[in-house]
């Protein structure tokens, strides 16, 4: 039997607003998620930390504060340094359309704008871990 998707909701760096993530993460259990809120104000380091400590699936990180560039890619380094890299980071915020590809190009899973709809959200979700489940038997 599979457990349930475990999602780790983050809000990295000094971004102060966290309305939007409170509602993902609402989001996400409404749906049969497990999700585990950070808080305001982590550092890369405690995310990947409690990423790890928890086994979460996914890691969805909320950036509205235009360090998208420098957090989600060291969120990434941190988790292939800790033989996590198989764990999916999802991002969404307030991210320009010319950063999208840079992002994806580290290994960011997906990007979700302002307004996505939630649907979106919570199928890109389960298809990123589904994909890693099927890929690697430790992860189910």
């Amino acid at each position: 039997m599979r457990r349930p998707i475990r999602v780790l909701i983050a809000k990295v760096g000094l971004d102060g607003h966290d309305r939007g993530a409170k509602v993902i993460a609402h989001a996400l259990r409404d749906a049969g998620m497990e999700v585990i809120y950070t808080g305001l104000r982590k550092s890369p380091e405690a995310i990947v930390k409690t990423a790890i400590e928890e086994d979460v699936d996914a890691v969805g990180l909320s950036i509205l504060s235009g360090a998208h560039n420098t957090l989600a890619p060291r969120v990434l380094e941190l988790l292939r340094d800790s033989d996590a890299a198989e764990i999916p980071v999802l991002l969404g915020g307030t991210i320009p359309a010319g950063d999208v590809d840079g992002l994806k190009a580290v290994g960011v899973a997906a990007i979700f704008g302002p307004g996505t709809p939630l649907t979106t959200v919570i199928e890109s979700v389960r298809a990123c871990v589904e994909k890693v489940r099927a890929e690697s038997p430790s992860r189910r």
